[in-house]
């Protein structure tokens, strides 16, 4: 499935426009609440904030194949693997897609709940 995410990122633009906001099934909710959370939601960090397209344009252009190995093997200040030992290269890879991408639109789930 790596591959594929990988793969199907290649064939995009770099456009900020291609960027989809991608939702978290409960499990990678919870693993971004106990590890991403810690530096991707506090500026002073240093990590590229959550949902930032300007910070992460130059690291999105790197390609998935440098950002995960920057994310398994750590990078600058980034621990290897995030501090997510339970992830895979799968996991790592949505959850930064995630954080790289905008934020999901919060109101399509206001328009839900009327």
């Amino acid at each position: 499935m790596a591959a594929l995410l990988i793969a199907l990122a290649a064939c995009k633009d770099d456009q900020k426009s291609n960027l989809q906001p991608v939702k978290l099934d409960q499990r990678l909710s919870e693993i971004y609440s106990r590890t991403c959370m810690t530096c991707h939601t506090v500026p002073d960090s240093g990590a590229p904030q959550a949902h930032n397209l300007a910070a992460w344009a130059p690291r999105v252009k790197q390609g998935d194949d440098v950002l995960l190995d920057h994310m398994v093997n750590g990078f600058k200040g980034m621990p290897p693997l995030g501090q997510c030992f339970e992830c895979n290269a799968e996991d790592l890879t949505t959850l930064m897609h995630f954080m790289a991408g905008p934020a999901p639109d919060k109101n399509e789930k206001e328009k839900g709940a009327s």
